[in-house]
């Protein structure tokens, strides 16, 4: 299977709250809009935000964002009242990780990979 672009798709219980979620307090790109729904840019991936869902989120689903700087950005997100899961903190893996989450309760963790983490070592003279 050769796969051309994917996207994470979420039907979000208030369309206009996760939007406003997604958009205004992540802050994340629009890249395309529709009628009932919303792509955001994700980095290298796509997060769409379309219809509207009956239950929630899966407690096994979760976001992965890698961002520059965990403990600003968990900071800034806690200032705008975003609900907090766990502080960021080193993780047994060599990641620091906070985790929160968004307005339906799907739990989002915010990554960032330390300079000495063996996801930064360049391999290609291995």
């Amino acid at each position: 299977m050769e796969i051309l672009n994917s996207r994470l798709i979420v039907r979000p219980l208030d369309p206009e709250r996760s939007l406003r979620f997604y958009r205004d307090v992540l802050g994340l790109a629009i890249c395309r809009e529709f009628p009932g729904g919303t792509v955001f840019f994700l980095g290298q991936g796509f997060l769409e935000l379309s219809g509207q869902g009956e239950q929630g989120p899966s407690p096994d689903q979760v976001l992965w964002l890698q961002v520059r700087d965990v403990r600003a950005e968990f900071e800034a997100l806690r200032e705008h009242g975003v609900r907090m899961l766990a502080e960021p903190e080193r993780r047994p893996w060599g990641l620091d990780e906070a985790w929160i989450a968004d307005p339906d309760g799907m739990p989002i963790v915010l990554v960032e990979v330390p300079a000495d983490h063996p996801m930064r070592k360049d391999v290609r003279d291995l």
